[in-house]
């Protein structure tokens, strides 16, 4: 259910603002939390052709953490996000980004056979940083405005 939500609305639950962070002295990739609950995250990105997902970074209402610290070489990292019961919040809205995860905290290479392999599988959001080297991601309540 949770993904026809997302492929039918022209703005998810989460509104999601991307923008360069060029002031960041250590984050290459930070994500911030600006809903009033705390979230569970999980990124993926693609290095030397194989796809690898990390997570999870429990990230507390209004605050934000660095989850990739080297500076970005590719264009695209993937966010998947849940709430603190494990429910999605923020996942891909098409198919294609479709990575494995753990339930606790993983560091997983490639996207082939998740269950097989013990992990399972999530719909990342794909993120543009616009081959910056440096980027912010932020998650927004719906209902701010």
């Amino acid at each position: 259910m949770a993904n026809a939500f997302w492929k039918g609305c022209a703005l998810p639950a989460f509104a999601v603002f991307c923008a360069s962070f060029a002031g960041a002295a250590h984050a290459q990739f930070a994500i911030c939390n600006q809903t009033i609950d705390a979230i569970n995250v999980s990124v993926a990105k693609e290095t030397s052709g194989t796809f690898g997902t990390e997570g999870w970074w429990t990230i507390g209402a209004n605050r934000c953490v660095d989850v990739i610290k080297e500076e970005l070489t590719g264009r695209y990292v993937y966010v998947y996000a849940t709430d603190v019961f494990g429910q999605p919040i923020l996942t891909g809205d098409y198919e294609g980004h479709d990575m494995c995860i753990g339930t606790r905290r993983f560091s997983i290479q490639g996207t082939d056979s998740c269950w097989q392999r013990g992990y399972q599988s999530a719909r990342f959001r794909l993120v543009d940083t616009k081959e910056m080297s440096r980027w912010t991601f932020f998650l927004k309540d719906p209902e701010a405005n």
